[in-house]
Formats: structure tokens, C-alpha cells, sequence
């Protein structure tokens, strides 16, 4: 019986050390609000990451005109406001919605107190933003994790002021891991063909359309998902259309 019981303990330990730790950022598919719509709902129009896999940094922008894109993190906002798809699109912004940590409610930006910079991980930037509707939840945060304490807009003036540094970091983890690991699926499961005929207008759809077909095989985990969708929205589809 005791050996029986030492051998269980020995499993139950290597099944524990195996098991890679959750992040911080993820919940349940059913904690999740996806306010977008269609196919690609759970994944940011920006850079097509899992936005339930990055929930509790998301934001969202609702339209006047009843649209709504919900982001994996404050820098993906940043980004297309700054460059992308909301770029000239201010005017119509209805409101800004960010993820309350304790609730998993998405609550205004404006009236929510950010924690920047505390030592639990950051989605899309080195820097952390983690929003809370409550400023003594946000202290205590603070006081467990570190960082500072403040407003929408004192945490986005530190995102834009970073954000040419987070690019960077980016662009060095998807060109030295996710486009390679890309490329080698793209090259080895995927109907070329197909793939670069799709007609989409964002990378969450794209990797929405790969997901629910055959072009790239069947049951792909979403690390190789996403590897696959960047490679070829960034570097094959990038390349046509630039030469067009």
C-alpha cells in the first residue's frame, strides 16, 4: 500500500512539474467576453492573437456606427490608432472599453486605474498594463506585483512612448521564432494555393479561415496557428501586394 501511495505521490509531482504554468492573462473560454462577431471573434484584428488567451489585457473600441474591435493589449490599440485601421477613424470612436482584472468585465478606459508596469507579464510589450475599476484593487496590485498606479491616459502616453522599443522586441521574436516556424508549416502541411487566394481583410480573419478549413491540415494548436498566419500575412501576402 505505501509503495502503491509513493508511486501515485511520484506522478501526481512529475505531472505537476511537467505541466507548464498558466499565464497570467488567460481565463476559460466561458470567463470571456467576445464582443466581436463572425468566425474570427476570438482573435485581435491587429496582430491576430487568441484574445481569450491574452483576456485580461484587452481592450475594445465600439463605433458609432455599431462596429466593434476588440484588441489582445493597449499596444494593438495603440497601433492601429495610430497607424492602422482607426487611424482616420477618431471622429467615430463611441467609446474605449478595457478588461477589469477582478471582475473580467470590460468597463470604460476612461474611468478605469491602470497598474503599469507591475512585474506580472505585458501582451505586446515589455512594459505591463493591467486596468481595474476599483483604485484599492489597484494598489493592492500594486503593492503585491509593483508598478504605478494611473489613469487611461497617463497609461497610453507611456505605451506611445514605448512603442517604437515593443515593435522592436516584436519583430525580433517573430523573425527569429514564428516566422521560421511558419514558413517550415507553410512549406509542409499547407495548400499554397489556396492559402494565398483567400480574400480577407485582416489577420484574424485569415487565421479564422485557416483555422475552420483543411488548407493547413486539421487540429493545428494555435502557437502554430498564429506561426503560420504571420508568415504569410506579414511576408508572402505583404510581398504581393507591395509588388501590385
Amino acid at each position: 500500500m505505501k509503495k502503491a501511495l509513493f508511486w501515485m505521490f511520484g506522478a501526481l509531482l512529475a505531472m505537476l512539474w511537467a505541466a507548464p504554468p498558466a499565464m497570467f492573462q488567460s481565463v476559460s473560454k466561458e470567463e470571456a467576453t467576445l464582443l466581436q462577431k463572425g468566425p474570427e471573434a476570438q482573435y485581435c484584428p491587429n496582430c491576430g492573437m487568441d484574445l481569450v488567451k491574452f483576456y485580461k489585457t484587452n481592450h475594445a473600441v465600439k463605433l458609432k456606427d455599431g462596429e466593434v474591435r476588440q484588441y489582445c493589449s493597449l499596444h494593438c490599440l495603440i497601433e492601429e490608432q495610430g497607424s492602422g485601421y482607426l487611424k482616420d477613424k477618431q471622429g467615430l470612436i463611441d467609446q474605449i472599453l478595457v478588461v477589469d482584472v477582478e471582475s473580467l468585465k470590460f468597463i470604460p478606459a476612461q474611468e478605469a486605474f491602470y497598474v503599469v508596469g507591475s512585474q506580472k507579464p505585458g501582451t505586446m510589450t515589455m512594459t505591463s498594463q493591467y486596468a481595474f475599476k476599483n483604485r484599492t484593487k489597484a494598489e493592492a496590485f500594486a503593492k503585491e506585483n509593483g508598478g504605478e498606479v494611473m489613469d487611461y491616459k497617463s497609461a497610453y502616453a507611456v505605451g506611445e512612448a514605448e512603442f517604437a522599443k515593443d515593435i522592436a522586441m516584436i519583430k525580433n521574436k517573430r523573425e527569429t521564432g514564428m516566422y521560421p516556424k511558419g514558413e517550415k508549416l507553410y512549406n509542409e502541411s499547407c495548400d499554397k494555393s489556396r492559402l494565398e487566394k483567400l480574400h480577407v481583410h485582416t489577420i484574424a480573419e485569415f487565421k479564422a479561415m485557416v483555422k475552420n478549413s483543411d488548407i493547413c491540415g486539421k487540429d493545428l494548436d494555435d502557437s502554430s496557428l498564429q506561426a503560420i498566419s504571420l508568415f504569410v500575412w506579414d511576408k508572402k501576402l505583404a510581398k504581393a501586394n507591395h509588388s501590385h
